[in-house]
This record gives structure tokens, sequence and C-alpha cells, in this order.
């Protein structure tokens, strides 16, 4: 029996909320669950409708496709958001420009399903946490190239850089992971309004202390607010085991 949980919160400094989360523990066409957090850029209010146009799309999308594979369900939702998203800003001036960060989850029994484009992420959190999701980011690529090391990376001026997003190119490549879960996983769907207050030890302190799947989360956006809560902050708990843990 799968539980989850979520919040979205506009953090302490910004006038709007840019960020989109959408879940349902039930199916939606061929997939048994959906979870998405999408956190959205451009002028305005068009990063506001650009992450809520491109989740509904995708989860319209995924409620008609005859895939039964979740990596091409999942994969030719996002292509079709990215193409509507890219339609949008150029029929509407006050659009353009305008993205999304997303990353998608789908728990099959003991198997996740994962996508993800730009910079929100995915982790898995037990005894330890272990993001899941690479971010695609000008400063993420440092890192990989050997150029920075991630401490360094945590405060970089260009840390805000994306180089991948719905509705940035043409074409659109988003990553796929798939994982084992286990009894006691929590699974959690994050933007960096979260993981840029709270390094991920603090998160998963916090997410593995007494008390409701509700309140644990709750916790978690406090206290990336009293860390400064510099950016909308979202949020998605799963607890995919949950009905394992508490007979074991």
């Amino acid at each position: 029996m799968l539980k989850s949980y979520a919040v979205t919160d506009i953090g302490r400094k910004r006038q709007l909320n840019q960020d989109f989360i959408y879940l349902s523990e039930t199916p939606i066409g061929n997939l048994p669950n959906v979870f998405i957090v999408a956190d959205g850029m451009g002028g305005h209010n068009a990063g506001d409708y650009a992450s809520r146009y491109a989740v509904e799309t995708v989860v319209q999308e995924i409620g008609v496709s005859f895939e039964k594979n979740p990596v091409r369900i999942l994969g030719g939702a996002i292509e079709k958001a990215n193409r509507m998203v890219r339609r949008k800003a150029a029929d509407d001036p006050a659009c353009s420009g305008m993205g999304t960060t997303m990353v998608i989850a789908t728990c099959l029994g003991r198997y996740l399903e994962v996508a993800n484009v730009g910079d929100s992420r995915l982790y898995v959190i037990n005894d330890g946490i272990r993001q899941i999701t690479e971010d695609h980011s000008l400063v993420e690529e440092m890192v990989r190239m050997g150029g920075i090391d991630k401490a360094s990376a945590r405060n970089h001026p260009d840390k805000n850089i994306i180089t991948r997003a719905v509705g940035a190119r043409e074409e659109i490549e988003p990553d796929f992971f798939d994982l084992e879960l286990h009894p006691g996983d929590l699974v959690l769907l994050c933007s960096d309004g979260l993981t840029n207050m709270l390094e991920d030890e603090e998160i998963r302190q916090i997410l593995t202390r007494e008390g409701s799947l509700a309140e644990r989360t709750e916790k978690l956006v406090e206290a990336a607010n009293q860390n400064g809560g510099k950016d909308n902050i979202s949020v998605i708990v799963i607890e995919p085991l949950a009905d394992e843990v508490e007979h074991d």
C-alpha cells in the first residue's frame, strides 16, 4: 500500500510560486500512479504558466497513451509537453522563452521508474540518502568534467543556469532511471528551492524522524524556509512499500 504527501510553498523571497506539483496514487492510463514536480522559468508569470501547462499536458498524454512500457509512456508525454510549451511560447509574446524543469516518478510494485529534465531532483532515502537523478545544469556539468567539486558547486554564481528544460529546444532529451525499492525506502521528488536550502543529510534526518508522513514533509519545507527560503519549495514524499514496513 503506497502512501504519499505533497507540499508546494512560495518561500520567503519570491512574489509568485512558479513550481507546480501533481500526484495521483491511482492509475492514470497504463501507469499505476504518477508523481510530478516542475519548476518553471520565464519572466513575469510565464514560468508559472509553463510548469502548470507542461504538467497538465504530461498527465493528459499519460492518460491516453496506448504504450505499455513506462519509459515510452513518460518519454512520449514529455515530448508532447515540450512541443506544446514551445508552441505557446511562439504564439504568445508574454510567454516567450518560457520553460520548466520536470521530474516524474511512477511506482510499479517494488520498482520505481523515473524521468527528469532540468535540475529538479529525485532521491531515495533509507539508512542513507541517494540522489537518483542528475542535474541538467551548467555547474553540474562542470562537476562531472572535474572542473569544480561538489562543495564549490553549491554556492557557484552560475548555479541557476539550466542546460535542459521542457520548452527550451526543439529536441528534448529526458534521462530515465529504474531501480528496485526496498521496505523502509522513502522517495523524494523536489525542486531546487529545497536542495539549495538544505544539505542532503539534513533532508535525510528530517524525513527519517518519528511522525506521520505529512508531519515530516511539512517539517522539510519549514526547515528550508528557516534557512532562507530563497526560492519556491516543492516536495513530494512517497512511502512506496508502507504496508510492508508496518508488518515487518
